[in-house]
């Protein structure tokens, strides 16, 4: 049975690098970008080169009504997911005193509405296979112990964990897994300009990780093998929420 993994934000960093360790896992990918179509075309064509499975799938994780009306036309075409990957999301840093609404408000209508933007039209199609399932839900570090000049993301990251955990309950007996994976520091295009010595003085391994290390958790927690491990928080961060 063909079974797929929609991954939200896979055109770059650590959705990318998730999507691609999927698809070498003989899944088959929904790779979702918002803007970037040429990057999201080359992740698909990457795993179809490895001799996978993989499409696109364009749309605005904030936008309600486009988002659920592309998730909802997409099942139609190709059939429900086996799994879910809630990977895209942004930030806007500052320090609350200084923080604008505008920027408060984008990153919760992004990160933290997107969950249900996404999984509200995908989920039921998911119980209706009568075969189990898979949600994971990128978190991060700064959702467990928060951080400086993150009140907004913070907000939304932890929020995402307390909405992943519930779900697993509402999931369970539907034997659909659902975890949470929060990321520490990674080395992507968005941390790239991260001081050396703040990362040796802050993370207890001494370096940022890499999205390859994130996206083995992620396949690891959509595997057969991850079948009965479900409502978990499981950072990677180097040691820094230990």
């Amino acid at each position: 049975m063909t079974r797929t993994i929609l991954v939200t934000g896979a055109s770059r960093g650590i959705g990318r690098a998730i999507a691609l360790a999927l698809g070498r896992d003989g899944f088959d990918v929904v790779v979702h970008f918002a803007n970037n179509q040429t990057m999201a075309e080359e992740v698909a064509a990457a795993i179809a080169a490895a001799g996978g499975s993989a499409r696109t799938l364009q749309f605005d994780i904030s936008n309600r009504d486009i988002c659920g009306q592309a998730v909802a036309e997409d099942i139609d075409a190709h059939g429900a997911y086996y799994g879910v990957v809630l990977n895209a999301g942004i930030s806007r840093d500052q320090a609350l005193p200084m923080m604008t609404e505008e920027d408060w408000d984008a990153v919760v209508h992004t990160n933290l509405d997107g969950f249900y933007n996404v999984l509200k039209p995908a989920i039921m199609p998911m119980v209706r296979r009568r075969q189990p399932g898979r949600v994971v839900v990128l978190s991060s570090v700064s959702g467990l112990i928060g951080n400086r000049g993150q009140t907004n993301y913070a907000a939304t990251k932890a929020g995402l964990i307390g909405a992943a955990k519930s779900l697993a309950l509402e999931m369970a007996k539907r034997n659909i897994t659902v975890n949470c994976v929060a990321p520490g520091f990674i080395e992507t295009d968005m941390t790239e300009n991260l001081p050396e010595d703040m990362v040796r003085e802050l993370i207890p391994l001494r370096r940022a990780g890499q999205a390859e290390e994130v996206a083995a958790l992620v396949a690891f927690l959509c595997s057969d093998q991850a079948a009965y491990i479900t409502r978990q928080v499981i950072a990677v961060d180097g040691g820094m929420a230990g």
